[in-house]
């Protein structure tokens, strides 16, 4: 663990409202639900320490008070300790959500999809409807007990985040597998509070091709049904893990704009995680956003691909810049607190997936310098300080960009 230097203790002020509360502190464990062995203080270890000078960590400060920063996905899921633990784990609907290493982060508003456990109830199906309403009830419930974070529905409700101190988290859904063959569920889900929906996941669903299927046959009839409905609604489309051509179809037939809020380039990373450059350039000629992830085994780079650091998912960054302007990219970390890797081999494993990659690569069991919510963010703030990126670029990447995008579709 990287010990925290005199500058870290003053980042460290600069967050969020805290109460103390720990989640479902209202139940009693053993007798309510299954306690497991959870990651403590560790789960918000600094991996990499980037130093600013002292005219740079103002900068830095003043982002953080004044400007607004959006995650467009990161996660408040804890995962256990021991990976044979996770499955049982995630069986239940009692699953810690970490509200102080949230607020330690410092992001204003967070795309979070609230079914990191729920994902793995579940068969090779999909995702099922009741589980679904069940996981984001339980979920609402336990938001509703502390003074942390608090669920937006609108514009207006991203705004007030700053002003109050607080994270305004915005509820999404991974993937639209659970509508099945009824538009009418996005309306349901609509009312439930979700803003933001998935296409597809990895795998073909009644929309569309995932990003794991040899072949992709774009957006079905349904699907574009269902885009229609998500515009009329005001609801945001997220394309991270379609196919190319469902994702171009998506992109052609959304009368707004089009996100993809966790991802990266394939140019840079040759994987079918990432997006090619003819969908990232549709998705900015739309006017849409993209959040570059950092999730470990991802945004890897060809130049060094045995070594995930902040260094290669930055280099996926300054590619998009290039690529697209500065006026269509964000952050979209994609982080957990505690073993995001043992996590994902969890749920593969169960589910008997495994995403191909074009690229040989050793596995990290982590991204340095982005491990976690509560370093990931901040960290990649710091790092375009460091590698002086204007100061309005950096509004723009943090934040300005989704929410321009975000007050169109929203309102």
């Amino acid at each position: 663990m990287v010990m925290m230097s005199q500058k870290s203790e003053v980042k460290n002020r600069l967050v969020k409202k805290f109460d103390g509360y720990q989640s479902f502190q209202y139940l009693t464990p053993g007798k309510d639900y299954k306690p497991f062995q959870l990651p403590q203080s560790e789960k918000y270890r600094q991996t990499e320490e980037i130093e600013l000078r002292d005219d740079q960590e103002r900068i830095f400060e003043t982002l953080l008070k004044y400007y607004p920063i959006v995650s467009l996905r990161d996660h408040g899921f804890v995962v256990p300790k021991n990976q044979e633990d996770i499955i049982a784990y995630c069986r239940q609907l009692h699953t810690a959500f970490d509200y102080e290493g949230l607020a330690l982060s410092g992001v204003d508003v967070l795309f979070e999809n609230f079914m990191d456990g729920i994902s793995l109830l579940t068969s090779s199906n999909g995702l099922k409807w009741d589980d679904v309403i069940l996981t984001l009830g339980i979920r609402y419930c336990d938001i509703a007990k502390q003074d942390t974070v608090y669920i937006a529905r609108n514009y207006h409700d991203l705004l007030e985040a700053k002003g109050s101190n607080k994270m305004a988290i915005l509820p999404s859904l991974e993937a639209a597998s659970i509508l099945e063959n009824e538009v009418d569920r996005v309306d349901v889900l609509y009312g439930l509070g979700i803003r933001c929906l998935g296409i597809t996941y990895n795998e073909a669903n009644t929309l569309g091709s995932g990003l794991m299927e040899k072949q992709d046959g774009g957006l079905t009839r349904f699907g574009h049904r269902v885009v229609e409905r998500m515009n009329r609604l005001g609801m945001v489309i997220d394309i991270s893990h379609c196919g190319d051509q469902t994702s171009l179809d998506v992109i052609e037939a959304s009368e707004a704009p089009v996100f993809i809020t966790h991802a990266g380039a394939r140019a840079v990373w040759n994987s079918p995680r990432m997006k090619s450059d003819e969908v990232l350039k549709a998705c900015a000629e739309k006017g849409g956003v993209i959040g570059v992830c950092a999730a470990p085994n991802t945004t890897l780079s060809a130049k060094n691909p045995n070594e995930h650091t902040i260094k290669s998912v930055m280099e996926h960054l300054e590619y998009l810049i290039e690529l697209v302007g500065i006026d269509h990219v964000g952050l979209g970390p994609d982080t957990f607190f505690g073993d995001h890797v043992g996590l994902q081999h969890a749920f593969d494993d169960m589910l008997s997936l495994s995403e191909s990659h074009g690229e040989h690569f050793e596995e990290s069991s982590y991204v340095k310098g982005l491990e976690n919510p509560t370093e990931a963010t901040k960290n990649m703030i710091r790092w375009m300080i460091k590698h002086g990126y204007p100061f309005q670029d950096i509004q723009k990447i943090i934040g300005g960009n989704a929410l321009r995008v975000l007050k169109d579709i929203l309102d």
